[in-house]
């Protein structure tokens, strides 16, 4: 899991079962889904949920509460820290629990309803969309460099794989949809699939060329010409490829269907009787009355998105660019979603949508002016990880991370994407398919006219969002006492352990050493290197959750994340600490290096519980002997973390303390090389 920062650790099992435990355990989830960088709870009761020491969470960017979901921002290794999540949470159906919608929480609104209900049926198919977009987008480029012909085979293979998913958008969107109300999956798929079927499709206005029997509403905005009838209810045909809404209402009432059915359906026949007669009315529900009546709203919200666009697109561009970045935090940017599905649908191009293209650049601009100013190397490297990831869009490691605590730089790049989406808006750039995001947006950008202005705008778009946020930050975005603060390092803040452990070393070492003047030369100390006195994957000490260690306050070394609970001695030498409470040794190494050997962040508080030791102070060890053993899930599932610092406490006695390895490690692995 990405640290706070920004390395990655892999015990991706100790963090789903903390976050489980944090947000109230398995009992106080509802559901749970992953979006580009979130878990999405929706939680039966969020005040059981202890969000304070979730944020404080190693792996965990941030949490935020709004749309009427708990969202844990997790950074990049989301779906992995989701797929342990789901597994050690036990939650059935990949973890989202069926949702009774119209039965609700009271106290939830009607924006929360939605935000929620879109969120959960459209992020488990966000980055396949993304990436069928982006092959679609590739194949664009391929015809409009004249490297292929629209006739060729690369050309239609590569177009097909684009652009099935879209086109089969109804039979996607009726499996994700059955699981967010309930509905038995298949059920999904066979309604979507009915809207898409070839002869239902050949039957639509656009592509019916024969007389029809009849016409309704003739002479008026919803005149529909009536070529087939069911059970004599005349059908109003409608172009379903690609539509979003009337399969969303369709498995609504589905549910509702289908709950009632098995209820009264014996249960020796449920089940084949409960879809047959579920499909039996809500097929010829949606296309005699759903189909048409949602396809009317729907063409209804995409002319007025493009009336809005339309009277000002550069005000439109400025307003919608400028908030992107503030829904994003709230997690309310999925409300904008199925408006640039309808335009798609209905105006085969999306001019509402793309105009937030520029901030993802805007924020990376912001991001470089806060690595710029601030000297912090953790600051810095947390930094180029979140500019890196925002560069394809991700940029929730780059607003919890870096902008959004300094408040004045992320205002300024809020500034930087507004006036972005401006000249998007003026430019007239338009997205013509979904895509991927950040710079795999470009090729969604390309339409029939190939590479015209609209398209090189949304590139000269994305720089001058970039450097206006760079500029503006740099400027306005630190006050000199703000960067007094920033590149001043503090005296690390100790827990009630430390200070103990600190003086529980210091004593030890005066005992088995001279006691030597104020001034002093460094003691002597013979070079040698140091093995791994557990099994596991190595830390940056500057990733330690806990300050002293991380800021190296007790000396130089590195941290190990255990996969089994044993310690084994890193060097001959002699035990000079056993902690009381068993969770931290002191080993002095018979060439003069004095080692801390801490097992886990504030496990002092267990008071020994979970851990067993095999030495005591005084006793003279051989490297690769047994210390310690400790019982890493008991330890974990208490919500401890157990990271495990392997401490050179002796550090100024050395020229160069140097870190050897970066990554799993074995017991006797040299991993500190002492000069």
């Amino acid at each position: 899991m990405p640290a706070k920062g920004g390395n990655i650790m892999k015990d991706y099992d100790s963090l789903a079962k903390k976050i489980v435990k944090l947000v109230g355990g398995k009992d106080n989830v509802k559901s749970v889904v992953h979006c580009a960088t979130r878990l999405r709870f929706k939680l039966k009761d969020e005040k059981k949920a202890n969000t304070e020491e979730l944020k404080d969470t190693e792996g965990v960017v941030t949490v935020v509460q709004s749309g009427g979901q708990y969202q844990v921002v997790i950074g990049n290794e989301v779906a992995d820290v989701y797929d342990h999540v789901v597994k050690v949470g036990g939650f059935p159906d990949g973890g989202t629990v069926p949702d009774d919608y119209g039965e609700d929480d009271e106290k939830t609104s009607l924006l929360d309803k939605f935000i929620d209900l879109i969120s959960g049926i459209f992020a488990p198919a966000l980055g396949c969309l993304a990436a069928t977009g982006m092959i679609k987008g590739l194949a664009t480029i391929l015809v409009t460099t004249g490297a292929v012909t629209k006739t060729s085979g690369t050309y239609i293979v590569l177009y097909a794989i684009g652009d099935a998913f879209f086109y089969f958008l109804p039979i996607i969107l009726g499996l994700s949809a059955a699981k967010k109300f309930g509905v038995d999956q298949f059920i999904g798929l066979s309604i979507g699939a009915a809207l898409v079927y070839p002869t239902i499709v050949a039957l639509n206005p656009t592509a019916v060329t024969g007389k029809p029997l009849f016409t309704l509403f003739a002479n008026t905005a919803i005149s529909s010409p009536i070529h087939i009838t069911f059970l004599k209810i005349p059908v109003i045909m409608m172009n379903y490829t690609s539509s979003v809404i009337p399969i969303i209402v369709a498995m609504w009432i589905a549910s509702k269907v289908e709950r009632y059915l098995k209820k009264v359906i014996p249960s020796v026949v449920k089940t084949f009787l409960v879809p047959f007669f579920t499909l039996l009315v809500v097929v010829p529900l949606t296309l005699l009355v759903v189909g048409p009546v949602t396809s009317w709203i729907s063409d209804a919200l995409a002319a007025g998105a493009s009336a809005l666009y339309n009277l000002s697109p550069i005000f439109t561009g400025a307003v919608i660019g400028g908030l992107w970045q503030i829904l994003v935090i709230f997690g309310l940017h999925w409300g904008l979603v199925p408006l640039a599905m309808l335009n798609l649908q209905n105006l085969h191009y999306d001019p509402i949508l793309v105009l937030t293209g520029a901030a993802s650049f805007a924020q990376i601009g912001a991001v470089l002016a806060v690595i710029m100013k601030v000297k912090s190397k953790k600051v810095q490297g947390l930094g180029w990880s979140a500019f890196l990831s925002g560069i394809f869009g991700i940029t929730e490691p780059a607003i919890y991370g870096i902008t959004l605590p300094r408040k004045k730089v992320f205002a300024m790049s809020c500034i930087g994407a507004g006036i972005g989406g401006a000249l998007m808006g003026l430019f007239g750039t338009k997205s013509y398919m979904v895509g991927g995001l950040g710079v795999f947006l470009f090729p969604s950008y390309i339409g029939a006219s190939g590479m015209d202005m609209s398209v090189y705008g949304a590139l000269i778009s994305w720089a001058v969002a970039f450097v206006i946020a760079l500029g503006l930050s740099l400027v306005f975005g630190f006050s000199k006492e703000d960067l007094k603060n920033e590149n001043t390092v503090k005296e690390p803040a100790s827990n009630n352990a430390e200070p103990q452990l600190a003086t529980a070393m210091a004593s030890s070492a005066t005992a088995t050493t001279t006691a030597a003047p104020e001034t002093v030369e460094k003691e002597a100390v013979t070079p040698e290197t140091i093995i791994s006195p557990v099994k596991g994957s190595t830390v940056p000490l500057s990733d330690v959750k806990d300050e002293v260690f991380a800021s190296e306050a007790l000396g130089k070394g590195v941290a190990i994340l255990p996969d089994e609970g044993k310690v084994y001695s890193p060097v001959d030498g002699t035990i000079t600490v056993v902690f009381p409470t068993k969770h931290a040794i002191g080993i002095n190494s018979k060439g003069g290096a004095e080692l801390l050997i801490h097992i886990g962040m504030d496990t002092v508080q267990l008071e020994g519980k979970g851990f067993t030791s095999h030495v005591e102070q005084g006793q003279e060890v051989h490297q690769g002997e047994l210390l310690m053993e400790f019982d890493v899930d008991g330890i974990t599932n208490k919500g401890y973390d157990v990271t495990t610092p392997v401490i050179v406490t002796n550090s100024k006695n050395y020229n160069d303390v140097d870190v050897l390895v970066d990554g799993h490690v074995e017991p006797g692995d040299s991993i500190i090389d002492l000069k």
